[in-house]
């Protein structure tokens, strides 16, 4: 099972490359974090103020498929919430979607993610998934809370703001993150 996890992650990163997506920050470093919103290294890097969105996907993954698919065993349920993290981090680096996250979001220079940024994210839902199972329920969403208050204290984002951005541009509160 870990193998195969790990083999479709790989194999992910190989169509993120053949998509022309960079392994590493354009910048030619490596870092641990990114503390700005706003930094071109921002989605470059092993993590940023996004990536707590990322633990978030895991804890919602883990409580739908818990919801549809409690039958199945977690191994199951966690190659779906593995799958369904790819396809989204994919989708989120096509053109279409870096020109949509460019024109509704604060993310003006977006680029897209790099690869490492990338697997990282992946990392970060699967961390989240593991802690939605270990956790008890009012840990896990206090824990969600938490991130999204943080998030959105450092840098005026978080998961929320970003899927509404997304789906709904809104002006005043375009205006708003940009501060």
């Amino acid at each position: 099972m870990t193998i195969f996890a790990l083999a479709i992650v790989a194999a992910a990163a190989a169509l993120l490359l053949a998509m022309g997506r960079p392994p590493i920050c354009t910048c030619g470093t490596i870092e641990l974090w990114v503390n700005q919103g706003d930094s071109p290294e921002t989605s470059q890097m092993l993590a940023d103020w996004y990536s707590p969105s990322h633990v978030i996907h895991g804890f919602l993954f883990y409580a739908f498929l818990w919801l549809v698919a409690r039958p199945r065993p977690i191994e199951d349920r966690f190659l779906i919430a593995l799958l369904a993290e790819i396809a989204w981090e994919i989708l989120e680096n096509t053109d279409w979607a870096i020109y949509r996250y460019r024109e509704a979001t604060i993310a003006i220079g977006y680029t897209g993610d790099s690869i490492l940024n990338t697997v990282s994210d992946i990392g970060m839902m699967a961390l989240g998934f593991w802690l939605a199972r270990k956790l008890p329920v009012w840990v896990t969403v206090i824990a969600a809370i938490a991130l999204e208050l943080a998030a959105l204290m450092a840098v005026r984002d978080n998961l929320t703001l970003n899927v509404w951005m997304f789906l709904f541009r809104t002006e005043a509160v375009r205006n708003w993150q940009a501060g």
